[in-house]
């Protein structure tokens, strides 16, 4: 099993909500006292030759750039202090979300899975392994769109830390290895349109591009 090709295997991907303070802020939310998490299926997946495909029915689609974290130990209820010695390496991430529909969500006290986790909603760069960070905490993440620079943002600004994420994580689902751990995004998200090129990035540690597609309609 080779951890670098995660995306080929990984049976989950556990997202955090609200994890920097700013972004909080922006979307006029609460910053949360525990971790805010949620899930996407690994169907959301795609790497760079793939397109980001904006669903039928989508009027706002927005970017969020974040650090993956790729898991690689089956583990459990997982202690903060030990949970890095869980982590195989890291990636970048984009948590492509359908913002109407997630509104809409919210109001009616629903889960989001709906606006967050359909296909192409999880474009994501190459593997670094573990050995190549040497400190998770101190990477900056950028998204520019149409050369444009929406994002940028330290994962130094993060509410909970990685340990602290896994930790929670752990507490209700087993971790296994190829599954992915989406952290969070630092502020200015913002709406991606047809014929749009994203492109994201960790400073020093490469970028990742994908256009932007609508999905066709219905035959």
């Amino acid at each position: 099993m080779r951890l670098s090709r995660f995306v080929e295997f990984g049976r989950k991907i556990i997202c955090v909500g609200r994890n920097y303070r700013e972004h909080a802020e922006e979307l006029g939310h609460a910053v949360p006292k525990e971790p805010l998490l949620f899930m996407k299926p690994p169907t959301a997946y795609i790497t760079e030759g793939q397109s980001i495909m904006i669903p039928r029915g989508c009027e706002e689609l927005d970017h969020e750039v974040e650090l993956g974290v790729v898991v690689g130990r089956r583990g459990s209820a997982i202690r903060a202090e030990e949970a890095l010695d869980y982590v195989a390496g890291y990636v970048v991430a984009l948590d492509m979300t359908d913002r109407q529909l997630q509104r809409q969500c919210q109001a009616q006290g629903l889960p989001w899975e709906r606006a967050k986790g359909f296909d192409t909603s999880c474009p994501v760069g190459q593997f670094l392994p573990k050995e190549s960070v040497s400190d998770p905490h101190a990477l900056t993440l950028w998204c520019n769109v149409n050369g444009q620079q929406r994002q940028k943002g330290s994962t130094s600004h993060m509410l909970f830390t990685i340990q602290q994420l896994l930790e929670a994580a752990s507490a209700r689902f087993t971790l296994e290895p190829g599954d992915l751990l989406l952290t969070g995004t630092p502020s200015g998200v913002g709406p991606v349109r047809a014929g749009d090129v994203v492109e994201a990035g960790i400073e020093g540690h490469g970028q990742v591009r994908f256009p932007v597609e609508q999905q066709k309609p219905k035959q």
